[in-house]
């Protein structure tokens, strides 16, 4: 199958990802006389992305042990679907890649990301280097109700697939599992590969395979210190949920989690294939497995009873497991990695030279290969993310008002239009901390020491040295006009950084976009 074919003098004819309204898959078979002619010895790479896994509350311990070499958790860009599955795509921050929320709005699948975006992703790059096969099948960015395990349609290479309800022929994660195994199968031996898979689950409706429907039946949602508790000192988002929560509420979330769960073991049975495939093929020795999500997630913490977008750990960690060439066994680095710095790994891995890219992250293959200096390694990353609300009243909750978003169940609302932050997270040796600030009325900020206070249970925004908030108010405005190399310099815990008061909330700098105010 090929909808794509390059030559030396051919251009690209078209994206891959252009297919909008569908779960998309694509295969792309490149049709190169001269790495035909020889085996390639470039590795190849295999990318599993999954949707709403956490890392803070647990969302791992259903997937099966393995041997697996590096494990970390990574920070993502933006707690939520498109605006960080860009940020992988891309290796740039949602300030760079104008990617903010869901919406169309807000940047998503729209028009201007095709046409200004699509091109600068590391997929696009691995096409024009020309040495890759590269296939995708899954989830690419987001539509409304996309994470579907029945009743979808695909898009196989421009050509639609309609499924149904027949777990057998229909069930996707199994679907994505055949259909990958099927790309091993076919492509061709002499030159490296490069197949993304991007799962549904864990993603909501959580609907399960019929073998595992029944699974953990005991199981529930963690109760650590942040379960359902007011969160006092924080944004008045997180403020308005009801404490302590409903039994409704509690027996809902619970339910959700072990649907979670359920998901996850089909997704384990296609990590196994894939491996397995690649075992018996003769190619897992030279493959690198990388393994992660597009987001965290929460199910009662600070009393929100189930969703994502919020600046918190359980939303903003996801795991990453990698596997491959020169990497040892139970690996792990306290160094600060995020999700932007999957691209340019990835291209690394391919020999394509990262510097040529305008992305925002680095590389980590070093730090897997134990090749790399921690001392060159950046000490703080950016999250970013642009509230979504509705502009009329939900009618389940007529009291709510307008401008507020996913208020289920019992009218707690999980977003706002100005529910809108920017944060520098820091991991540095003399300092674990977040610092955040709200674009609202407020314009609140909330501070956490995650040393001392793992759980974010204090915002210690009010009690913080004043020098420390204004050196982080300062290094918030230089990561978001960061671009490139920029976004790479010392942060405020490096002996390196440099302040400059004068530019200390300046007005220069837009670091601010102004929405819809709502209730506050």
């Amino acid at each position: 199958m090929a909808l794509f074919v390059f030559n030396s003098a051919s251009k690209m004819v078209s994206s891959p990802f252009v297919i909008l309204h569908f779960i998309l898959i694509c295969v792309t078979l490149h049709c190169n006389n001269l790495a035909e002619a020889k085996m390639n010895p470039r590795a190849n790479i295999v990318l599993i992305l999954t949707d709403d896994l956490d890392v803070s509350i647990g969302g791992m311990v259903s997937i099966l042990s393995r041997k697996i070499g590096f494990v970390v958790s990574v920070f993502v860009a933006s707690p939520l679907c498109c605006p960080s599955r860009a940020s992988i795509l891309t290796g740039k921050y949602p300030h760079n890649h104008h990617v903010v929320n869901n919406t169309l709005e807000g940047n998503c699948s729209s028009t201007a990301w095709q046409k200004t975006q699509e091109p600068e992703t590391f997929p696009a790059f691995l096409q024009k280097q020309g040495t890759y096969q590269t296939f995708f099948a899954g989830k690419y960015l987001n539509e409304e109700r996309n994470s579907k395990y029945y009743n979808y349609t695909l898009s196989v290479n421009g050509r639609a697939q309609r499924h149904g309800q027949n777990y057998s022929e229909d069930y996707l994660t199994d679907v994505l599992a055949n259909i990958s195994i099927d790309f091993l199968e076919n492509k061709s031996n002499r030159r490296p590969f490069f197949m993304m898979v991007s799962t549904p689950a864990p993603h909501s409706p959580w609907t399960a395979a019929p073998q595992y429907e029944s699974s953990f039946p005991n199981t529930e949602a963690p109760r650590d210190p942040n379960f359902n508790i007011h969160g006092k000192d924080k944004h008045w988002l997180i403020r308005q949920a009801k404490t302590p929560m409903t039994n409704s509420s509690v027996e809902f979330l619970d339910n959700a989690y072990r649907k979670r769960w359920r998901t996850l073991l089909s997704v384990d049975d296609l990590v196994e294939k894939v491996v397995r495939k690649l075992e018996v093929r003769g190619e897992l020795s030279n493959t690198y497995v990388i393994f992660t999500s597009d987001n965290g997630y929460h199910t009662g913490q600070f009393s929100l009873p189930v969703d994502k977008r919020q600046l918190y750990e359980f939303d903003i960690r996801v795991p990453l497991l990698v596997r491959g060439p020169n990497i040892k066994p139970n690996q792990t680095s306290p160094l600060l990695i995020a999700n932007v710095d999957l691209g340019p790994t990835i291209l690394d891995i391919a020999g394509y030279n990262v510097n040529e890219t305008q992305m925002d992250g680095m590389s980590f293959l070093p730090i897997m290969t134990s090749k790399g200096n921690s001392s060159t390694w950046r000490s703080d990353i950016l999250v970013e993310y642009e509230g979504e609300g509705s502009n009329t009243s939900d009618p389940a909750c007529p009291l709510l008002g307008p401008g507020v978003s996913e208020c289920f169940p019992d009218c707690v609302c999980e977003d706002s239009y100005n529910n809108t932050y920017a944060c520098v997270r820091t991991v540095a040796q003399a300092a674990n901390l977040q610092y955040c600030e709200f674009d609202d009325n407020e314009v609140f900020v909330e501070v956490y020491n995650l040393t001392a206070d793992p759980f974010q249970l204090s915002n210690i925004a009010k009690s913080i040295d004043q020098e420390v908030l204004e050196k982080m108010n300062h290094r918030l405005m230089m990561l978001q006009s960061c671009s490139g190399q920029s976004c790479r310099t010392p942060g405020v815990y490096d002996s390196q950084f440099r302040f400059d008061p004068r530019l200390m909330f300046s007005s220069l700098v837009p670091h601010r976009t102004k929405r819809r105010q709502t209730l506050k």
